[in-house]
């Protein structure tokens, strides 16, 4: 018997296992199950220092009893721990307090398919003797970069996985996906002191996986460059945010948007839906179909449709993010932004993320500040998320007239989101790395809090 057939009879038992539940007393159920299968393999000073490998298939399941709800997951899929799961959950639904929003997402809602091929599965598999080396070979080259003393470790992995979801009102959906990472994390070191460094990527297709020589070398030259930080006064200066880091400026808003958020009242941005929020010109689109994306999916976690949507266009915030339950409550409907586990309703989550670029590269952007920080790294990001004021814990570059100065280290910068976003400016170096992707961003008078 093939994988795939392997995998479809597996997950057969899902519609029994609804049944099971609407017999027993539900009105209505949903099931998932999650199987994946992973092998990584890390070394440290070209020698093998572990291998792991994964194989599992877990289940979770969702009834109703009116408005009561509960939900349990279990790793055991004998035809005995089901029955138990079943039996366990509607007998905890019906002592569960009532939630007025709690049910499946509406039918009207719903994917129906035919599903769009986004290209998210490749079968393409390493052994553990090929991770190794390409590993080894990625650390060799980072260790190799003048100044790089030492090795946190190079890895080299890869994955598949299936989520398949069932419920009582008639959606059944599937999709695999797969995923192959590269990455080694070095120290330099430079008069006693050292610097951590490292660089990583992770592809749904192993033919888009940088090579090992290319991100052992960005790992060497990302820490050595980092060797000799010096501590700077406090002051107010221009920002900018590198690529890599920028992100983690825009996920509060994530946060502030969601829509869990906003029915608690618990965000900054409750009152922005229709103004701007950010720069205009500037927009921030969610695109589950991206090819190949690591967030690209069919449809949401409870089924339903998944569409491309601008969340800020043209700076101005056009929509929250709306599960089925969050929908309900602000009398809205389900923006296909559902998130779950296997146990637990679902919450909210972004898919395939990206802010528009602007025009100017990060030399444009450090050639218009003049002088100021740019940030490499971040750490320790604290928000109060009714205000929106925001710190971080960063490190990175002093630059002047435009260029780098020295690297600075111990440095914590401050402000008001909602201020600071209207005053960002987007580079044009946008490269799609992840799930969640930023140009470099440029912001003027940021509270930089050093010695």
């Amino acid at each position: 018997m093939s994988d795939t057939a392997k995998t479809a009879s597996a997950s057969d038992f899902l519609h029994d296992l609804v049944a099971a539940a609407l017999k027993a007393g539900a009105d209505a159920a949903e099931a998932v199950t999650a199987e994946r299968r992973a092998l990584s393999v890390g070394v440290r000073n070209g020698e093998l220092e572990e291998v792991e490998r994964e194989e599992s298939r877990d289940l979770g399941l969702r009834v109703f009893v009116g408005r009561r709800q509960a939900s349990v997951s279990a790793s055991d899929l004998s035809e005995k721990t089901r029955a138990r799961l079943v039996e366990r959950v509607v007998a905890m639904a019906k002592l569960a307090p009532e939630d007025p929003y709690a049910g499946l997402a509406p039918q009207d809602r719903l994917n129906r398919g035919p599903h769009r091929e986004l290209d998210l599965f490749d079968p393409s598999e390493r052994s553990a003797a090929e991770l190794e080396a390409v590993a080894a070979e990625t650390e060799a080259v980072a260790l190799a970069v003048e100044g790089v003393a030492r090795s946190e470790g190079g890895y080299a992995s890869n994955s598949a996985s299936q989520w398949r979801l069932v419920t009582s009102h008639g959606f059944d959906g599937r999709y695999e996906g797969s995923a192959f990472s590269l990455g080694v994390g070095v120290i330099a070191e430079k008069d006693g002191a050292m610097e951590r460094g490292g660089e990583s990527r992770t592809t749904r297709h192993l033919s888009d996986l940088p090579d090992a020589r290319l991100i052992g070398a960005e790992a060497g030259k990302r820490a050595v460059s980092r060797t000799g930080p010096r501590k700077i006064a406090s002051t107010t200066a221009p920002v900018i945010f590198e690529n890599r880091v920028a992100t983690q400026v825009l996920s509060p808003l994530l946060g502030a948007i969601s829509g869990p958020s906003i029915a608690r009242g618990s965000s900054f941005l409750k009152d922005k839906l229709g103004q701007l929020v950010l720069p205009q010109g500037v927009s921030l689109i969610d695109d589950p179909f991206r090819i190949r994306g690591l967030g690209s999916t069919p449809f949401d976690d409870e089924g339903v449709e998944v569409q491309e949507r601008k969340l800020i266009h043209d700076g101005v915030l056009t929509t929250w993010l709306l599960n089925s339950a969050s929908a309900a409550q602000l009398g809205l409907q389900s923006t296909g932004h559902a998130s779950r586990g296997l146990a637990g309703p679902p919450g909210v989550s972004g898919h395939n993320l990206h802010l528009t670029p602007g025009e100017r590269d990060l030399a444009g952007l450090m050639g218009d500040a003049a002088n100021g920080l740019l940030v490499t790294s971040m750490f320790g990001p604290s928000l109060n998320a009714n205000t929106g004021d925001w710190s971080a814990g960063v490190s990175g570059f002093w630059f002047e007239d435009g260029q780098i100065a020295y690297p600075v280290s111990e440095v914590t910068v401050a402000g008001n989101l909602i201020a600071l976003w209207s005053r960002m400016v987007p580079g044009s170096d946008l490269e799609f790395r992840s799930s969640a992707n930023s140009p470099s961003l440029l912001f003027d008078g940021v509270a930089i809090a050093g010695k």
